[in-house]
């Protein structure tokens, strides 16, 4: 069995996290035991939420382990199987962890699932053919539940979530206005993911600056909006939401360093009688059928272009993910491993 390069979580971040809460080591691949293969990563998944559950506080998920690899969505090839439901070459996606190679038991529900990288590549499973895009169609089918002619808002518009959000909302007739960091992305935003307007945040020093830049994008104001920042970029939607207006919390990535993330005007959810609910998207499994479906198509056609920002080897991963939560990547962060 091959030796495996893998990066633990070495010790809890204090604040900010940096580069020396990682660690990484060299162990040996443990032999196949009956219903498990093997499986080589091509690809390994950074996403935000991973922060969260660096911390030992109470969250919505088990705290990462101290001293165990760094738990995240994979991509690869099973090059060794002891199971009759996989062969060798097949095209999997799981949970591997930040490895090189990972040893999953074939039967257990959610493990491991084969991939058709016939129109679809390879990486697009972890982003806008995975758990990123079924995000994306969860808050906006189940949560914000558009109307075609209604005005819809996503921040972290050119990421993962921000991009299957730009073309499902479209492809559900609604106008579609986008919240991104700096003018390249809000570019990519209209021009690539079919945004009807983008706003740079980073053009404006508070929630006020920010609500007139909404209002001018949004003039008939917004319906529902999907969260994935929180802070001032919140307090400026929640200006400008229309009456029983429906808001997905997925996300606040800017409050991922313990920092506490105020409401400024808490009495907008009651005089707007707004719907706002957070969610979990492995609670929902039961969908992930259909949404994977729709985002295979949506690719497939050429109406989703996601954008992947590419990180190259193992020892890239901690560093590639810093990055990720200061907001330095285009598109999904993914680490190439092969």
């Amino acid at each position: 069995m091959p030796a495996n390069q893998q990066i633990l979580l070495d010790n809890r971040p204090t604040g900010e996290a940096v580069a020396s809460n990682f660690k990484q080591r060299s162990s040996e691949t443990p032999a196949l035991q009956d219903g498990e293969v093997l499986v080589r990563h091509h690809f390994l998944s950074l996403d935000p939420y991973m922060r969260g559950r660096m911390n030992e506080s109470k969250s919505y998920a088990v705290p990462q382990p101290l001293g165990e690899v760094m738990q995240g969505g994979t991509v690869g090839e099973v090059v060794e199987s002891r199971s009759p439901a996989f062969q060798p070459g097949d095209k999997v996606v799981g949970m591997g962890g930040w490895q090189q190679f990972s040893v999953v038991k074939a039967e257990q529900p959610g493990a491991l699932r084969k991939v058709d990288t016939t129109h679809v590549p390879l990486s697009h499973y972890l982003g806008a053919v995975g758990m990123p895009g079924v995000t994306a169609w969860y808050g906006l089918v189940k949560i914000i539940e558009p109307k075609a002619g209604q005005t819809v808002a996503v921040s972290a518009a050119t990421g993962a979530v921000g991009s299957a959000f730009a073309a499902l909302a479209k492809a559900r007739g609604c106008r579609t206005v986008g919240i991104a960091g700096g003018p390249e992305k809000c570019k990519y935003g209209v021009d690539e993911l079919g945004f009807d307007a983008c706003i740079d945040y980073k053009l404006h020093k508070d929630a006020a600056s920010l609500s007139n830049a909404l209002k001018e994008a949004c003039p008939d104001g917004i319906d529902g909006y999907f969260e994935n920042v929180g802070g001032m970029v919140l307090d400026a939607v929640l200006s400008r939401m229309n009456d029983f207006g429906r808001i997905a919390v997925c996300g606040m990535i800017a409050g991922y360093d313990g920092k506490p993330l105020p409401i400024t005007q808490p009495a907008l959810i009651l005089q707007s009688r707004l719907r706002l609910q957070g969610f979990i998207v492995s609670e929902h499994m039961e969908i992930w059928p259909e949404a994977l479906k729709e985002l295979g198509t949506l690719v497939a056609q050429g109406k989703l272009r996601p954008r992947e920002t590419v990180a190259v080897g193992l020892a890239a991963a901690p560093e590639a993910f810093l990055g990720l939560l200061k907001g330095k990547n285009f598109g999904k962060q993914l680490v190439k491993l092969i």
